[in-house]
């Protein structure tokens, strides 16, 4: 409309009204000036700052040894980007556009979003709690969820569990954090728990002594805490007698089939006898000159 006007005086002489509307234009330009340098220098400034603080948090994130590097690089991005959008929404308030209703939109779309991805989101915040928290690392043979396993690799929204038999199981970290957890290589050394059955009729001193002797064999096992070895019930078949050594925590197995063997080659050649379950079974014979039952055994 103006362009025409301008136009509409140029060709009719009237230069007046076209000295008087460029006079306009530059009165408005100068006032605008100093909203776009300001607005301008707000923008570039905020990013350069938000790029700073960016890498700044994944440096100090990435020298601590608890936290890892991809939620180092998922809170940084995260905070990144909440700087961008805070410059954002400066830049337009210098500018002079309303920033209030602006604003308004972006957290109501924010809760929309939150609201339609709650789940999925819960599993990115457990996913951040163990990332920082660390209830196992990768390697760790753990129990959760109902799974176990040995933990292949922790994401922000899924654990990867590799079973004894080399299955993948794909675990929502939200149902991983929500539950127990059960780290068997939490701590440096385990206690191997043994059961070893003997005849009531056998010397339950010497079979101890058996068992002592291929403990002591056997370097693996820690002499600190001491093993113990004690009778700890009467079963109804043997007296059960139990062992128990510490062991570093890769030994666990190894010691736990080792001693197994051992001890029960050890009980073969020193003549002590691991019971097995009898049954007796009474039948009686009707007969007329004797009546009394007859007793068979059987396994």
């Amino acid at each position: 409309m103006q362009g025409e006007i301008a136009r509409e005086a140029i060709q009719s002489g009237d230069f007046n009204v076209a000295i008087q509307f460029l006079q306009g234009l530059v009165e408005k330009a100068a006032a605008f000036l100093p909203s776009a340098a300001g607005a301008l220098v707000v923008l570039v400034v905020g990013l350069w700052v938000a790029a700073r603080v960016r890498n700044f948090v994944k440096k100090a994130m990435l020298k601590s040894q608890r936290i890892d590097e991809t939620l180092s690089g998922f809170l940084s991005s995260l905070i990144y980007y909440a700087l961008i959008a805070l410059v954002v929404i400066t830049t337009l308030g210098v500018f002079g556009v309303p920033t209030t209703s602006f604003a308004a939109v972006i957290g109501a779309a924010g809760l929309a979003i939150g609201l339609a991805l709650q789940g999925t989101l819960g599993h990115v915040a457990s996913g951040v709690m163990m990332l920082g928290f660390r209830p196992f690392d990768v390697g760790d043979y753990v129990e959760a969820a109902g799974v176990s396993g040995t933990v292949k690799q922790i994401g922000l929204f899924t654990t990867e569990i590799a079973t004894v038999d080399n299955k993948m199981i794909i675990v929502p970290n939200g149902k991983i954090f929500d539950d127990v957890i059960t780290n068997f290589a939490g701590y440096e050394t385990r206690r191997v728990d043994l059961v070893f059955g003997v005849s009531y009729s056998d010397n339950l001193d010497r079979a101890m002594d058996l068992i002592r002797a291929e403990v002591e064999k056997d370097a693996r096992c820690k002499t600190d805490p001491e093993p113990t070895i004690a009778v700890d019930n009467l079963g109804d078949s043997s007296v059960d007698i139990i062992c128990r050594v510490w062991v570093d925590r890769a030994d666990y197995f190894p010691v736990k089939w080792a001693l197994t063997k051992t001890v029960k080659e050890s009980f073969d050649a020193n003549g002590v006898s691991i019971p097995f379950p009898t049954r007796s079974v009474y039948t009686e014979i009707a007969a007329e000159s004797d009546s009394s039952p007859s007793v068979t055994s059987a396994h």
